[in-house]
């Protein structure tokens, strides 16, 4: 249980959730070694997919047992949108643990049981799981209410699965990713949102947002703020709206 919670932890204040190939107009692999070429050797981040097969790995490794899962995203929408977002069931102490390093900065920190109406602080942030007939609802507390991030079923998922629905949220114009800038971290205390020209940086207890004015301050704040690097020439392209 140390192991799982240490690594969960380390993973996901070390690894930040981006965008940033997408805008480049550059493919995103789901195969292993690409994963493990841009994340741990390159030093980018990546999201849902990138993140948790690469989670997945290191713990089946470790001797984990898991089950790979699809998710329905619900967060600040009341759209009916597709199971886009993957996360981890794992086996551990004879108990079920929702493990998920790729939601980004309002994701967890650490893995939550999987248990009807469980809450789980971690470091200030509280979340908890609610069973829905056949189905699971993870939320998040903040700004004095639930707030729910996704939904999921226990059904196994294969990369296959996680292929198309990849396929999806990096091509198609109305995915969020495709025309839109995002690039997010968490840490114990300290939570970053980069929207396009937007940084916001959130806490359990204070907001600050401020505007970035041009490209140059743009890739400083990656550097800087997310420890990713890319050249001074470099640009995104993704609608300002």
């Amino acid at each position: 249980m140390d192991t799982l919670f240490e690594i969960h932890l380390a993973h996901a204040k070390s690894i930040p959730f981006e965008n940033l190939d997408i805008l480049l107009g550059k493919s995103i692999s789901l195969e292993l070694q690409d994963i493990e070429k841009k994340l741990v050797i390159g030093n980018r981040g990546g999201y849902c997919f990138e993140q948790n097969i690469l989670f997945a790995h290191v713990l089946e490794r470790l001797g984990f047992k898991l089950t790979r899962l699809a998710a329905r995203v619900h967060y600040k929408t009341n759209k009916l949108l597709p199971r886009t977002h993957m996360s981890l069931l794992v086996e551990c102490n004879g108990s079920f643990w929702i493990a998920d390093v790729g939601f980004g900065g309002h994701g967890l920190l650490l893995p939550i049981l999987l248990e009807d109406n469980q809450k789980s602080v971690h470091f200030g942030w509280q979340y908890r799981v609610l069973r829905q007939n056949q189905h699971w609802l993870l939320q998040l507390f903040e700004n004095n209410s639930w707030t729910s991030l996704y939904s999921f079923s226990l059904e196994p998922q294969e990369l296959v699965d996680y292929k198309i629905a990849n396929y999806y949220v990096s091509t198609h114009p109305d995915s969020l990713f495709t025309k839109t800038l995002i690039v997010q971290s968490l840490s114990a205390d300290l939570r970053k949102f980069l929207r396009n020209k937007s940084l916001t940086l959130i806490n359990p207890y204070f907001t600050r947002t401020r505007q970035l004015n041009d490209n140059n301050e743009l890739l400083e704040v990656l550097k800087q703020d997310f420890g990713l690097f890319f050249a001074p020439n470099t640009t995104f392209r993704y609608n300002e709206d």
